[in-house]
Parts: structure tokens; sequence; C-alpha cells
């Protein structure tokens, strides 16, 4: 039965191409509107490590008081979003997560023999940062924690400059030499960009490419800058100046197993403020967040408002369209209320008109939803073209993967035969006499 439907679908298609073509463009167009907004969305909105993203913490701190935060061209009522220096190193020798690592994102010009320097960007960091954010490594290994207590010249490559670097073998062992001095590499680590970076949101959360890592004990000692420097007070001229103001610069991530640490180190956290006032650094009550990757993801508004906006827009646009489809499937069961009427004078029910009218439904639902997925991969290529980023790197981005592919035709014939239904059921409740005087 549901063959004989198909066939008289494709018959009642045919029968009436411009109309046919309408509805057809009606949602395939919405279709394709709605799918691009939500596949870069989607895309933004990711789970970056969801293996760990609920032991992942970020702590705040509020080392600039209410005044900060209150209502001005220049305020934010968050607390700021990175550590000072000196409260990033306090909380570094507390231990007091089961793993914990300080950074900050830094830049280097290396310096290969008889070749064209290589400026390259990276991140200043502690041992910690590999095993709690899952970074694979193809050879070798992190830096020990003799090389950070030791401030020894090692260094982590990522792999694309490793291959750069020395094409002909292993990096490891080798030495690579940079503005700040001669460094060995300890291991090479494979292509690895969580999206989006919530390691360090700063600048851009997205297409982060960490091309080295050097110990951040040794960034600090050769006194290697970086970082998105944030003030309320002038940090001075010289290197000990940044290092003692209350500039934040640093970001701090530490690793909770289970809520028993997190209300540990929240503790902990709240313990430290309080000895901050006591000792005559704050004079107000300090505030403390501790935030996991999710909540981090929010704080830093890594999904922009136009995103979500444009979102809510596209689902609208996309009910204009199915109104309009519904509009023209109407005029389309209305221009046929004849041929349904010798059929049920034939003895079709109710039902069967019904079943008639959604098997076509359906059948446009598919064809609107192919419609929608050509769309829908010319709104990407539009998107990364509007994406100041490498081709690469964007692509990835607003990738077009078996999945949205899927979701698009579902939507697509699930929308449709939503559209659909009042139609149909016009047309099988349609009284058939007058419409059989006529014929």
């Amino acid at each position: 039965m549901s063959g004989y439907y198909f066939h008289l679908a494709i018959r009642c298609l045919r029968g009436n191409v411009a109309l046919t073509v309408l509805i057809i463009a009606a949602v395939g167009v919405g279709i394709g509107a709605t799918m691009t907004v939500f596949t870069v969305l989607l895309a933004l909105s990711g789970d970056p490590i969801p293996a760990k993203s609920s032991q992942l913490f970020a702590p705040q701190i509020d080392v600039w008081g209410p005044a900060a935060r209150r209502p001005g061209a220049n305020a934010d009522p968050r607390l700021p979003d990175m550590l000072t220096y000196g409260d990033a190193v306090a909380l570094m020798q507390a231990h007091a997560a089961t793993r914990q690592a300080a950074m900050y994102g830094i830049s280097q010009i290396i310096l290969p023999p008889g070749r064209e320097p290589i400026p390259s960007g990276g991140r200043a960091t502690y041992r910690d940062f590999f095993a709690m954010f899952q970074v694979p490594f193809h050879s070798g290994a992190p830096w020990s924690a003799q090389d950070e207590t030791a401030h020894r010249n090692v260094i982590v490559l990522g792999a694309k400059l490793a291959a750069k670097l020395f094409p002909a073998g292993d990096a490891v062992g080798q030495e690579v030499t940079m503005e700040a001095g001669a460094f060995r590499v300890v291991g090479v680590i494979e292509p690895w960009n969580p999206q989006p970076a919530f390691y360090d949101p700063s600048g851009s959360a997205f297409f982060r490419n960490e091309e080295f890592f050097l110990p951040f004990t040794v960034a600090i000692e050769h006194r290697i800058p970086g970082g998105w420097l944030s003030c309320h007070s002038s940090p001075g001229s010289d290197w000990a100046g940044r290092l003692k103001s209350s500039c934040v610069w640093i970001q701090f991530w530490a690793e909770l197993p289970d809520a028993a640490a997190v209300r540990a180190y929240r503790q902990y956290l709240s313990n430290y403020a309080a000895d901050q006032r006591r000792s005559g650094r704050f004079g107000w009550p300090p505030s403390v967040q501790l935030s996991n990757v999710r909540q981090w993801l929010q704080i830093e508004h890594v999904v922009p408002d136009e995103v979500r906006i444009n979102a809510l827009l596209a689902l609208g646009f996309l009910l204009v369209c199915l109104v309009n489809a519904v509009g023209l499937m109407l005029a389309r069961f209305a221009g046929r209320s004849g041929a349904y009427a010798i059929r049920r004078a034939l003895g079709a029910s109710r039902l069967d008109i019904f079943l008639q009218c959604m098997v076509e439904t359906a059948l446009v639902g598919a064809l609107g939803g192919g419609l929608g997925l050509m769309l829908t991969a010319l709104g990407l290529i539009g998107q990364r073209a509007t994406l100041h980023y490498t081709s690469a790197d964007s692509s990835r981005l607003t990738h077009l993967d078996t999945s949205i592919m899927t979701l698009t035709l579902i939507v697509a014939i699930g929308a449709t035969f939503l559209a659909g239904l009042y139609p149909a059921w016009r047309a099988a409740r349609s009284p058939i006499g007058w419409q059989l005087k006529e014929q």
C-alpha cells in the first residue's frame, strides 16, 4: 500500500510542477538558513573536552574589589577571569588540587641554523597541563618535575613545527634555538586543537594553534612576555613590576575529580582570599569563584550573543517558510478535491486520502531537505569567508559532516510533515457530494 501511495505522490507532484517547485523552495530555503546558523552554533557551543569537562575548574579571585564592578563605561560586573602572577604562584605552591597548571600565551622567533627565522606562538605552563587536557604525544613526553624545579631549558613541540624544524628525523633530543636561548626538545605532541580553546579564551577561543610549550618557571626566568595584561593600576615599566603588580594575566586550571574535591578546593580559595585580606592586601571582602569548563565558557561568552540571536531569527524564518508551505499545500490539495471525491466514491476511506496526502508531503519534505542541504553547504562556505582565519581552521568549525546532513534531512521531513497535517486533514474531511456533482 505504501508503494501505491508513493506512486500516487510522484504522479501528483508531476501534475503541477510550478506549485511543487514553490513548496520545495519554501521548505529548502527555510531549512538551509536554519541549519547553516545551527551548524555554526553547535560548533561554537560544543564541549571541547567531554571526558573531563566536569573535572577541570578555573578559579577566580576578586583582586580589584567592588569598585571595579560598579556601573560605568569601563566596568565589568564579572570577577577578573585571570590571576595575578603572585596568586598563580601561591596556588601552585599550595598543591590543593589533584593536578594544576598556571599558564600564559607567549610568542618567540625560532632561529634555525642557516634558515629564515620562524615566528611561532606557544604556551608557558606546568607539566600537569598535558595530562589534565589529554594532550596526545607523538614521541617523547612532558618535561619532568625536576626540569621545572631546576628551571632547565626544555621544550615540547607541536607536530607541525617539529616536522618543519626536523624533517629528516625525530625531534626528541634535538636543540631548538629561540630568542630566549637554546632549548632541548623532550617531546612532540600530535595535532591538538580543542575547539573552543577553553583553557585560554582570551582573544579568540577558536583556531588557537599552540606550536610549542615551555616550562612556566623557565619562561618567567627568561622574562618572556605574553598574555593579555589587564590592569587597574600601572604595573610599572620593568619585569619585576609586572610580577608584583595587581594586573591579571595568568590562566589557571585545577583538576578536581569529585564533588568532595571541588568543595575542598572552593574552601581553600575562600581561606586564601581571607588570608590576603587579613594581610592588608584587600580592603574588601574578596569574592572567589570556581567554574568548570561548561560554566567557564558561559562566563567568557565564547558563544557570541549574536549567534544565539541569529539562531532565533533563523527559527522564525523557518516558521514563515513553513506557513507559506502550508498555504501552498492547502491550495494544492484543494485543487485536487475532485480527484479525492472520485476515490472516496470508489471506496477509499478518509484515512486513505489522508495517508496519500501525507506521503506526498513527506516526499516534498525529502526534496526540500535535499535543497536545504545544498543551501546549507553554500551558507557554510559563506561563513568560512567571514571568519578571518585560515581556510583549514575555519573549515573545521563550519564542517558539514554526516550527522549534520542527517539532522538536516530529519528536520526537513519532520517540519514538512507537521506542516502538511492540517492541509491533509482538510483534504480528507472535504464533503464529496457537491464535488461529484461538479465532476
